[in-house]
């Protein structure tokens, strides 16, 4: 099940964004992990809206894809760029992105999946990483 919250920036630019649960928003903007797609400020907070819930059929990937606002395209034509210039590492994102910041492996721009306490833990010891505000369409093995 995923949960979509109506969100806005200091500069209130308006963008929808699905989450896990509510906590994980929580968590995740605690962080400075929520950013607004149009000028990447992470002071954000929730806008007045009616929470979706999706509990199954189209999932909020599909949904977005047939969206036609300007966020919509350029969430899309943000997809496009990161799949066509990073390589997608799956549940390995933690530690090929932690090997890269100690030196341990040449530096390029991959994306994946990583746990939240993973992700935290990078966050906390400086390796630069973000969220992405989609899902990979690729799975690790």
């Amino acid at each position: 099940m995923m949960i979509q919250f109506s969100l806005k920036c200091e500069a209130d630019h308006r963008f929808d964004s699905w989450f896990k649960s509510a906590t994980a928003f929580d968590t995740l903007h605690a962080a400075g992990m929520v950013s607004c797609p149009v000028c990447g400020s992470t002071r954000v907070d929730k806008a007045l809206m009616a929470p979706r819930v999706q509990s199954g059929g189209t999932g909020p990937e599909e949904a977005r894809e047939t969206d036609c606002t300007p966020v919509a395209e350029a969430l899309a034509k943000l997809r496009r760029k990161i799949e066509d210039t990073a390589d997608y590492v799956g549940v390995d994102f933690a530690r090929e992105a932690r090997d890269m910041h100690d030196g341990l492996t040449p530096e390029r721009s991959i994306y994946g999946e990583a746990k939240p306490e993973d992700a935290r833990r990078l966050i906390e010891d400086g390796v630069p990483v973000a969220p992405l505000p989609f899902l990979p369409r690729r799975k690790a093995n």
